[in-house]
This record gives structure tokens, sequence and C-alpha cells, in this order.
């Protein structure tokens, strides 16, 4: 009797992988072995920095919290303390936006925080 394969779900499982290599250069998008290799290296990373780019972007909103802050005589420790004594409930994504595109209203905030 000959061997059973389902040579279909192969072939769509590999045509997968190489969809996804697309754009690689050379054997890495369309040699398999190669391709699937890098298609799961880079999903690898993909998870990995969908992690990462939350803590990045925290990172930069305390920088330009910091950042205007400091123009206004406070430090962001100093700030952020205050902020949560006075009971003003705006995250770090809202005042980093307010700093950068709307300094009188951060401007606002400071002076009720001082």
């Amino acid at each position: 009797m000959p061997r059973s394969v389902n040579a279909v779900a192969s072939r769509a499982k590999r045509k997968k992988v190489l969809k996804l290599a697309k754009g690689n250069f050379g054997s890495r998008g369309n040699v398999w072995t190669v391709a699937k290799n890098t298609v799961e290296k880079g999903l690898t990373y993909a998870y990995r920095d969908r992690k990462y780019k939350k803590r990045t972007f925290r990172s930069l909103w305390i920088q330009r919290i910091n950042a205007a802050a400091r123009m206004h005589g406070m430090t962001y420790s100093e700030f952020i303390g205050k902020l949560s004594v006075k009971g003003i409930a705006l995250n770090r994504k809202v005042l980093a936006d307010l700093a950068m595109n709307h300094p009188a209203a951060f401007e606002q905030i400071v002076k009720t925080v001082k």
C-alpha cells in the first residue's frame, strides 16, 4: 500500500511561511528552510517588541514631562508626587501630550499642583 501524505496541507503551510518571508534579501525570501528560520525569528522579535514598545513609550513620556516640568521649576518626581496628592488623575501619556502640544494647558496643571 502506498504511503499517505497530506501534500495539500504541507504545500499550504509552506506557502504561508514563504508569504511571510516575502521582501527578505536573497534566499531568505524564497528558500523554504532559510525562510522558515527567518520567519520564526521575525515572529519572536515581533512578540518581544510589542512588550518593549510599551516600555520605550513610557520612558519617552517621562522624559517629556520631566523637561516640561523643569521649565516651570519642578522636577519630574516632585510633579508626579504633587499630582497624586492633589488627586489629579492624568496618566503620563496625556501629560506628555499636553507638555509637547499644549504648553499653556500644562502650565495651568503645574500652577494647580504648586
